[in-house]
C-alpha cells in the first residue's frame, strides 16, 4: 500500500512551487498593488468613495487650502474598484504583491493637491486639477467661445456663491416683474 502510494506521488511529481528561490510567473489579470499616477490624478476622490475597505481617503484642509490623497497598503483588499471608477486613469492595480515592510509607515502613500479658491469669496472649495479637467473637457466638446468663457466663470466660483448668486437673480426678477 505504501510503495503504491510512494510511485503516485513520484509519477505526479512536485505540487508546489520553487518560490521565493525562483520567480512566480502571474496570470493575467492579476491584481496587485495599487500603482497611483500623481500627475494623471485630477483628486476627485472617486476612488476614495469607491473603496470598500477604506484603504483609500481623502483629507481636506480648508486653511492651507490642501486635499490630501492618502492610500493604506495594509487595508486594501485589491478588489480594483478605484481603478474601474477613476476617470483619468491615475490608479492602476500592478503586478506587485510582495509588499513586507518591517514600518507600518512604509504602507502609506500620500499625496497633496492645491485647492482652488473662489473669485468672489476666496474660500477653498475644490481641487485645482479637478476645476482645469472639467474645463478641459468642455474645451473638448466644442462650446464656441463666449460659452467658454461664462464656463470659466462658474467653475471658478463656489457652490455657496453660486447659490447666492441665483438667488440674487431671483429676487431681481421678482423685482422687475412688480
Amino acid at each position: 500500500m505504501v510503495l503504491k502510494l510512494i510511485k503516485v506521488i513520484l509519477k505526479v511529481g512536485e505540487a508546489t512551487l520553487p518560490y521565493p528561490f525562483e520567480p512566480v510567473e502571474l496570470a493575467t489579470g492579476f491584481r496587485g498593488k495599487p500603482q497611483h499616477n500623481s500627475e494623471l490624478c485630477i483628486a476627485c476622490a472617486a476612488c476614495a468613495v469607491a473603496c470598500p475597505s477604506n484603504a483609500l481617503t481623502i483629507s481636506t484642509d480648508l486653511d492651507q487650502g490642501i486635499q490630501k490623497w492618502s492610500l493604506f497598503i495594509g487595508r486594501c483588499i485589491y478588489c480594483a474598484r478605484c481603478e474601474e471608477v477613476c476617470p483619468t486613469g491615475a490608479i492602476r492595480l500592478s503586478q506587485v504583491f510582495e509588499m513586507a515592510v518591517m514600518n507600518k509607515a512604509d504602507l502609506y502613500e500620500v499625496a497633496d493637491y492645491q485647492l482652488a479658491s473662489c473669485l468672489q469669496c476666496g474660500k477653498y472649495f475644490a481641487p485645482l486639477k479637478e476645476v482645469e479637467y472639467t474645463f478641459a473637457l468642455l474645451e473638448q466638446s466644442g462650446l464656441p467661445k463666449e460659452n467658454l468663457e461664462i464656463a470659466r466663470s462658474l467653475l471658478e466660483i463656489c457652490p455657496e456663491c453660486k447659490r447666492k448668486n441665483d438667488v440674487l437673480k431671483i429676487v431681481n426678477i421678482y423685482q422687475e416683474a412688480d
